[in-house]
């Protein structure tokens, strides 16, 4: 059944940049950026009025939809929506279901396993584009109703499960960047006393210009590392796509402190042992991702036996005898951080930090005891983060693994 008889397409619009009052409503405006999160999408970076809605001449998107993208390297990127929404014109969206026909949640995973067919039918110039009229024309094999809600409880249980997990983590890294915060920037750390330290009157010091606690230094970050490292491009060294290793770049660091293996490319056993001869990534090893944007790091909690890392993914070990690999990640992550080291970023066409300049940055460094205590203080967070980590990526796999399966009847599901 073609994709029109199911549903009605859309494609959307961008409206004037001109005309700011279209811009900070009540109603989400996706774009493909959108696209490479969870599966239910329910807010979005941007937001436009009704009047906004309005210019981009489009129905707007009601009840539960499904968005994927058509243009470039975002095509076949896919998510659904069950909010009141517009996207852009880089994204077809199937909306106003025939929910007697075909359950939305089975077309989405129908579609979310079609990537490569999905660029094979687009038209292509200079860019990929998978048209409104093509991709309405698409045709769908769809089975009972009652079969579709099966396959789509199954798979949705899953892909729930996962979201939780990532609301879970991502409320644990904003706990961990608010008490990093509250510690290191505010200086409001436990005295001797359990109150916090400026507030309750702390003796603060000049240095260099600077107000900080007494006992604290500033010091760079070659100073408080032992050891910086890069991962290898495969040049002439090794090729891609070659065995089930997952090979990481800076697109797959999020800026939560996860690994996103969503696209990740691969390498085969031989090629990690040339790659990993460079990067020795190891258990507490901070991977830092260079190229703008900044702020994308993952403290690494257990042995990286089947993933490494590429050229500009940098991988930082702490000096434990200053600090804790925690300390200087959340550092890493800070506003502060991120504002110092993009003003300082270079590159034409992709802007980055190098090496050398991050080694220079320098940093408020507390005596060790202050850092301790704060490691007793994050005890539960990052091992409760890894574990959610671990399952999601369990779960992940095998919603792929069944996705294929049961839309080709390959596995079937019993009462």
């Amino acid at each position: 059944m073609k994709i029109k008889d199911i549903g009605h397409v859309v494609t959307g619009k961008t409206p004037s940049t001109e005309i700011d009052e279209y811009y900070g409503g009540n109603i989400m405006f996706i774009s493909p950026s959108d696209l490479h999160g969870d599966y239910l999408i329910e807010e979005s970076e941007k937001t436009i009025t009704e009047e906004g809605l309005n210019s981009i001449e489009t129905n707007s998107i009601g009840g539960l939809s499904v968005l994927t993208g058509c243009i470039g390297w975002d095509m076949g990127n896919i998510a659904m929506c069950n909010s009141r929404c517009a996207t852009n014109q880089q994204i077809n969206t199937i909306t106003r279901f025939n929910e007697s026909i075909a359950d939305p949640r089975y077309v989405y995973y129908w579609l979310k396993g079609k990537k490569d067919y999905l660029f094979s039918i687009a038209s292509v110039t200079r860019t990929p584009i998978l048209s409104k009229s093509v991709f309405e024309d698409i045709d769908i094999p769809i089975p009972c109703l009652g079969l579709q809600k099966k396959v789509a409880n199954l798979l949705s249980s899953i892909d729930e499960k996962i979201r939780i997990n990532n609301k879970i983590n991502d409320y644990l890294e904003e706990m961990a960047k608010t008490i990093y915060d509250y510690w290191f920037v505010q200086f409001d750390f436990p005295n001797e006393n359990g109150k916090p330290y400026k507030s309750s009157g702390g003796k603060m010091v000049n240095s260099n210009g600077h107000i900080i606690p007494e006992g604290w230094t500033f010091c760079k970050v070659q100073d408080i590392i032992s050891n910086i490292c890069t991962g290898l491009n495969p040049r002439d060294n090794f090729k891609l796509g070659t065995g089930d290793i997952k090979y990481i770049t800076v697109k797959n660091l999020t800026p939560n402190g996860t690994l996103d293996f969503t696209g990740c490319d691969t390498i085969d056993e031989s090629a990690r042992t040339i790659v990993h001869n460079r990067s020795d990534i190891q258990i507490g090893d901070i991977l830092f991702a260079s190229i703008a944007p900044l702020g994308r790091c993952y403290l690494i909690q257990s042995e990286p036996t089947d993933w490494d890392i590429n050229e500009s993914v940098f991988s930082i070990r702490a000096n434990t005898d200053i600090i804790t690999p925690a300390f200087l990640y959340l550092y890493f992550m800070s506003d502060a951080f991120i504002k110092h080291a993009t003003s300082s970023s270079t590159g034409s066409i992709f802007k980055g930090i190098r090496i050398n300049t991050l080694l220079e940055t320098e940093l408020c460094v507390p005596p060790l005891s202050v850092i301790l205590k704060f490691k007793e203080r994050l005890a539960s967070i990052f091992p409760l983060k890894s574990k959610n980590y671990e399952e999601i990526q369990r779960l992940s796999n095998l919603r792929d693994w069944l996705l294929p399966m049961l839309m080709n009847g390959q596995a079937t599901i019993e009462d």
